[in-house]
Order: C-alpha cells, then sequence, then structure tokens
C-alpha cells in the first residue's frame, strides 16, 4: 500500500508540475519593442543569465523582419510621394516663373508706350511731352510778345509816316503856293518889261 500511495503521490506531483507548465504563447501583435519587453520579461531567469525559447526567437525574428520589411515599403512608397511632390514642385517652380515673366512683360507694357516702334516708359513719355508743350508754351509767350513789341512799333512808325505824310503834303502845298507866287511874280514882271 505504501507503494501505491507513493505512486500517487509521485503520479500527482508530476501531473501537477506538467499542467503547471503551460506553455506560454509568444504574443504576435503590438510594437516591435513590446515584443522584445514581453519576451525578456516572460524568459526564464538562471542567475544573471536569461532562457529564451528559440520559437519565441523565430516569431520575433518573422516579427522584425516583417516590420523592416513593411518600413522599407512605406520608405519607397514616402521616398516615391517626395519624388513626385519634388517634381511637382519644380513644375510649379517653372510655371511661376513663366508667370512672374508674364506679369513682368505685360507690367512693362502697361508702364510703357510705343511710339514709332520704340518703347518709351510712361513716366519718361510725360516728362517729354509735358517739356515739350512747356516750351512750346514759352515760345507762344515769346512770339506773342515779340508779335505785340512789332505791332506797336508797325503802330508808331505808321502814325509817324502819317504824320510825316501831313507834314510833307502842308509843305508840298505851301512850296507850291510859293513857286505859283514867284511864277506869278514872274510873269508880272515879264508882262511890265514887255510893257515898257
Amino acid at each position: 500500500m505504501k507503494t501505491k500511495i507513493l505512486i500517487l503521490i509521485v503520479v500527482v506531483f508530476s501531473s501537477t508540475a506538467l499542467f503547471s507548465q503551460t506553455t506560454k504563447k509568444f504574443i504576435d501583435t503590438g510594437s516591435v519593442k513590446n515584443q522584445f519587453d514581453y519576451l525578456i520579461n516572460k524568459s526564464y531567469k538562471y542567475k544573471d543569465y536569461k532562457s529564451v525559447k528559440i520559437s519565441w526567437l523565430h516569431k520575433l525574428k518573422a516579427n522584425v523582419a516583417d516590420s523592416i520589411s513593411t518600413l522599407k515599403k512605406e520608405i519607397r512608397s514616402t521616398n516615391a510621394t517626395i519624388n513626385s511632390q519634388n517634381k511637382k514642385i519644380d513644375s510649379l517652380k517653372l510655371a511661376i516663373n513663366s508667370s512672374k515673366e508674364t506679369v513682368d512683360n505685360l507690367n512693362t507694357k502697361i508702364d510703357s508706350i510705343s511710339i514709332i516702334g520704340i518703347q518709351f516708359n510712361k513716366g519718361t513719355f510725360k516728362t517729354i511731352v509735358f517739356s515739350f508743350i512747356g516750351i512750346l508754351v514759352i515760345l507762344l509767350l515769346f512770339f506773342i510778345t515779340r508779335f505785340k513789341q512789332s505791332n506797336t512799333i508797325t503802330k508808331q512808325t505808321k502814325q509817324t509816316l502819317k504824320e510825316l505824310d501831313e507834314e510833307f503834303e502842308t509843305h508840298r502845298k505851301i512850296a507850291l503856293e510859293r513857286e505859283q507866287k514867284v511864277r506869278r511874280q514872274l510873269q508880272d514882271e515879264l508882262n511890265k518889261q514887255k510893257k515898257e
């Protein structure tokens, strides 16, 4: 009976030991850091060492490789997106430069006037036109002044000529009267001499 009890005790203890060592499963979810933490925390400790199940290491290796593969895909996708966006940025820069050139050309056209095929800045053109108008106004005033002076001189000369004409006419009349008087006297003298 002792042997039966002993066998029974051994069977009970061994089954307890077997059932108490339930196999722990490795977690597949979570970040790689969480998986490493789980591996370190749930491993068996022997002195300063940890005993890790080989199946857990293979599972962790597969998860790390999968994470690296996923990250590489994301990096490739991100690089492709960056390259695509850089191309778009370059094309937008070209479009902006083209637009700036168009705006500059339009501003030049707006700010300039073409006369006889020569481009003039509006400010320069206004300065030239107003200078030309100013010179014409000055010349007009100069010629008006000269005309008034000449007209005054002409009027004075006409007045003087009229006075001279009147004086000459008066002098001519006086001279004609004198001549007639002298002729009469001469004729009278001739008539006297003939009578005598």
